[in-house]
């Protein structure tokens, strides 16, 4: 049953999701062999419409993959500001810290996502705030070169 889940948000089978969680509201907040749960699987591969499902099953919107990055993390490098927004909107907590010391904000400056950062701030993301390395999202957007990110974080 949990690989089929998995199988059908990889595969967009929104259909096949709801039946699933549907039967066995359980397995929301169940995990893959890396660590994935299905909220943060549909969410990293841009699945609004079954992120949406999930998220009415109350799963935890800030559980950790094997790296300790959250869904909200994850659509931050991937760059779905609307799915950003939604798991804002459902409690996701905007200063969550991977094993790198790493945030939200701090992936959406590295990867020039200056939507996603402009939300997160207004938000309450910590500018200031430093990875492992001592860099913070100014930082990131300044090695990436990105001027408007640097406007939006100074």
């Amino acid at each position: 049953m949990n690989n089929s889940l998995f199988d059908a948000i990889r595969s967009a089978d929104l259909e096949t999701v709801s039946k699933i969680l549907n039967a066995h509201p359980e397995l929301v907040d169940i995990k893959d062999p890396r660590g994935s749960t299905p909220l943060l699987l549909a969410t990293y591969y841009g699945h609004k419409d079954i992120s949406e499902v999930i998220l009415k099953h109350k799963p935890d919107v800030n559980a950790k993959d094997g790296s300790g990055n959250t869904p909200l993390m994850g659509v931050c490098f991937k760059g779905y500001p609307e799915i950003a927004r939604l798991l804002i909107d459902a409690g996701a907590d905007v200063n969550a810290i991977n094993f790198n010391n790493a945030t939200a904000l701090i992936y959406a400056a590295t990867f020039a996502q200056s939507e996603i950062a402009k939300l997160l701030i207004e938000k309450g993301a910590d500018k200031n705030h430093k990875d492992e390395r001592g860099h913070t999202a100014y930082d990131h957007a300044k090695m990436q070169g990105v001027t408007t990110l640097m406007e939006i974080l100074s």
